[in-house]
């Protein structure tokens, strides 16, 4: 009798204690020295889950783990993706985090005026994207940063920068000026892709437009080096080297120097700024500009005062 009351005793105690053990484990925080990104695949075990768990020394017990998932009913809930440790974590924390659903969103950007093969190359070149790249001309996405979890496609990131684009064309041509000599959206989406190339200093951009809607007004040449550039290169690439005169002289609809009006399409992704500035242009008497030499512009109302411009510019240059 002695002998049984001891190994139940002795059993009560064993059980006590690895109850107190157990407790101690589940209910402490592993200390975190700098944020961790947990990965969990579709498929992935419990037993997977809880090794990749303890390799990134985010437990303790791996078994203890497992034990504690199963009790709390808590792997089937489990949900795939990529997830971000930044704090210390006790199992529960680790659990409430798996089960949420809120995986590390990641950035990718297109900057403005951007060209297609450019934003093509960059989808290409992010190893956290998925699937083959879509055809997508140039005009149609909206140069923006964008999130996405890691395994999404390149086509989800293209469809919501189009949709980007579609919204702001859309507010951009509703809100727009009256009596622009712009027949359409793609018009100003055309002309909004010049003005984003031709400046990249912020509060230039609707004088920039100006010029070039009073030159439309005037059944004027636009004269715009970028359309030549895009002739030349069809926005496969930049050009590389200094535009040419005899540049100028290439017969494509895009050399706005030999063909009047705009070029047939955009050329290249304007960002909101460069669309808004065309849709509300400054209101200037300004036909001409040429570089100041200090990454902006001046600008001219006459030939004679253009040409004034020009020989600062060209002094500059040398």
């Amino acid at each position: 009798m002695k002998k049984l009351l001891f190994l139940f005793l002795l059993g009560l105690g064993t059980a006590v204690f690895l109850f107190f053990y157990a407790t101690q484990i589940i209910s402490q925080k592993q200390h975190i020295t700098e944020p961790l990104l947990i990965q969990v695949n579709s498929g992935d075990s419990l037993k997977t889950i809880a090794e990749n768990l303890h390799r990134e020394k985010l437990i303790s017990n791996t078994a203890y783990f497992i034990l504690y998932a199963k009790i709390n009913k808590i792997y089937p809930k489990i949900k795939a993706g990529e997830y971000l440790i930044d704090k210390d974590v006790s199992f529960k924390d680790l659990a409430d985090t798996l089960t949420s659903g809120k995986v590390y969103m990641r950035k990718i950007t297109f900057p403005e005026g951007i060209l297609s093969a450019q934003a093509a190359e960059t989808l290409l070149n992010n190893e956290f994207l998925e699937d083959d790249i879509p055809d997508f001309a140039d005009g149609e996405i909206l140069p923006e940063t964008y999130t996405f979890s890691r395994g999404d496609s390149r086509q989800k990131i293209i469809n919501q920068a189009k949709q980007a684009m579609i919204k702001t064309l859309d507010m951009a041509w509703n809100e727009r000026d009256a009596d622009l000599p712009l027949k359409n959206k793609q018009e100003m989406l055309i002309l909004a892709s010049i003005v984003e190339k031709e400046t990249g200093v912020a509060f230039e951009r609707p004088r920039v437009a100006s010029v070039f809607i009073n030159r439309l007004r005037q059944g004027m040449l636009l004269q715009t080096d970028p359309t030549v550039i895009y002739a030349l290169t069809l926005g496969k690439t930049e050009l590389k080297r200094p535009l040419l005169r005899r540049d100028l002289e290439i017969d494509s609809p895009y050399n706005t120097y030999k063909y009047s009006g705009l070029p047939p399409s955009p050329i290249c992704n304007p960002g909101k700024a460069a669309i808004m500035a065309v849709a509300h242009p400054d209101k200037t008497p300004y036909l001409y500009f040429v570089a100041s030499g200090n990454g902006g512009h001046n600008f001219a109302r006459t030939l004679a005062e253009h040409n004034k411009n020009v020989s600062k510019w060209r002094k500059i240059a040398k």
